[in-house]
C-alpha cells in the first residue's frame, strides 16, 4: 500500500496535540529591530486552532 501524501508545507507549521493542532503567532519573521520588546515578547508563544478548521488541517496531514 503506498504511503499517504502530507501536504509537507502544513506539517512544519502545525503540531498535532490532546486537544487539537498548535500553531505559531503570525507576523514574527519580519523587520524585527522596528518591533517593540513587548509586541515580539507576546508573539512568541503559540496557540490553538479553532474547530472550524480542524477538518481543513486534518485533510492536509492526514490524521485519522
Amino acid at each position: 500500500m503506498p504511503k499517504a501524501k502530507v501536504h509537507s508545507g502544513a506539517a512544519k507549521r502545525f503540531k498535532k496535540t490532546a486537544g487539537g493542532y498548535k500553531r505559531k503567532s503570525a507576523h514574527k519573521s519580519h523587520i524585527l529591530t522596528k518591533m517593540t520588546t513587548k509586541r515580539k515578547r507576546q508573539l512568541r508563544g503559540t496557540s490553538m486552532i479553532h474547530d472550524n478548521d480542524k477538518v481543513l488541517i486534518d485533510r492536509m496531514l492526514r490524521a485519522r
